[in-house]
């Protein structure tokens, strides 16, 4: 899952993004309202879920959410706010904001709030995914097949598969690829994807499924389910 974080208080921002970065999230952090509002009009990435500060450089944490909701942008919503009267709350909510957490607050609460949108949103991720003869079980990073033989993944090689299911028997680049998996600014190696999709490939091989990932040369990749 992927989680746009625009806070701009560095120690707090790293904080988050330390913590949701431990429970799995890939999250692209950015601390002013109008890189926020670019990395959300682009078409690299889709975000589960977004965690604006009310307060923010440039733009506010309060327009991103009306700019969304004017857009009919389904994207959940966590505002965060040293601002705790009920009228604040009430603005927060009418410009957009799925929920409201006033600062100071631990990451346990934290946590559980982007669990609860997430069960609330038409967005939300089963437990479980199911395309063709492969299912991705989000509980406990496993891939089995239809005959239930498991294989257990990586948090990367999870999130590459998933990909892949979530957009069957189309083209995906490896531009593609890298954009979703990895955060905007960071760097890969040039070869980390096809490197990733070779182990990946391996471990599907335990279970039958190694031809599933198909190698478009000059083009990208296709997950072939019949």
């Amino acid at each position: 899952m992927r989680v746009l974080l625009v806070e701009d208080e560095p120690d707090l921002g790293a904080a988050i993004k330390r913590t949701l970065t431990q429970h799995k999230y890939l999250v692209d952090w950015v601390m002013d309202g109008d890189e926020a509002w670019a990395y959300l009009e682009n078409s690299w990435t889709e975000y589960t879920l977004a965690i604006f500060d009310w307060m923010l450089p440039k733009i506010s944490g309060l327009e991103l959410c009306k700019r969304l909701r004017n857009r009919n942008h389904p994207l959940p919503v966590l505002m965060l706010t040293a601002k705790d009267s009920m009228e604040d709350k009430v603005a927060g909510l009418d410009a957009g904001a799925d929920d409201y957490l006033v600062k100071p607050f631990g990451m346990a609460e934290l946590l559980a709030r982007l669990r609860a949108l997430q069960r609330r949103s038409p967005q939300f991720l089963p437990q479980k995914l199911t395309v063709g003869n492969l299912t991705l079980d989000y509980g406990n990073n496993l891939v089995f097949s239809q005959d239930l033989q498991e294989v257990i993944l990586t948090n990367k090689e999870f999130q590459l598969l998933e990909y892949f299911m979530k957009h069957p028997n189309q083209i995906i680049t490896t531009e593609q690829i890298r954009n979703q998996l990895w955060e905007v600014n960071a760097e890969p190696v040039s070869n980390v994807v096809a490197a990733q999709i070779r182990l990946l490939r391996r471990k599907l091989a335990h279970v039958g499924c190694d031809n599933v990932i198909e190698t478009l040369h000059g083009l990208g990749y296709r997950f072939n389910v019949n």
